[in-house]
């Protein structure tokens, strides 16, 4: 007869995540959800820059033939272009932050230009899907409550619920067994 897998899986999970992170003398663990940008604001702004240089460049070699209406339709769509990477900017930074620390679940949403943060006793921290399973993570407690989970693909979110679940249960637990896997740690790297 085979054992029973312990239902609580280790903090070094790999496909986890959140990780494990220290701050002010303390072990707690963080998760960090952001959007997912395919391009580097450097790759951006190059890309943004060759098109407007082609479009007003396009313009120009019409002015020159006798087409000056051209001009002002390139400049134009050269503002228009503008105008919606700025949107893009503005919340190419959106991210949710959550962390589990000290006795401290604390979430930061960042919307824009917008930063909220709520701080729950983790001992008394509810979590549950809003209304489904893809749906956004709610947490409650203290009466207040927040929906996190907005840059994360809906299949992943259950995931999400499930590892606070088990962190908030650890929580206690969480200080001796990260100084015990640094512990682990550290002396492996002294072996090699």
């Amino acid at each position: 007869m085979a054992s029973n897998p312990s239902p609580v899986p280790p903090l070094s999970d790999p496909a986890q995540l959140g990780r494990l992170v220290r701050r002010d003398g303390g072990w707690g663990m963080e998760w960090v959800l952001k959007r997912n940008c395919s391009m580097s604001p450097r790759q951006l702004v190059a890309v943004i820059g060759s098109l407007c240089t082609l479009s007003l460049g396009i313009a120009g070699f019409f002015w020159v033939l006798g087409a000056p209406m051209v001009m002002p339709f390139a400049w134009v769509e050269v503002i228009a272009l503008m105008l919606a990477v700025w949107l893009y900017a503005r919340h190419a930074a959106d991210r949710e932050r959550i962390e589990l620390s000290a006795g401290c679940l604390r979430i930061e949403r960042r919307v824009g230009t917008r930063l909220e943060c709520v701080e729950f006793t983790p001992a008394w921290v509810r979590i549950g899907p809003r209304h489904g399973s893809g749906d956004l993570v709610l947490l409650s407690g203290q009466g207040r409550s927040v929906a996190i989970g907005r840059h994360l693909r809906p299949e992943l979110r259950p995931r999400l619920a499930e590892e606070l679940r088990i962190a908030l249960r650890r929580e206690p637990a969480l200080q001796w067994q990260a100084e015990a896997a640094a512990t682990s740690l550290i002396e492996s790297l002294k072996l090699k």
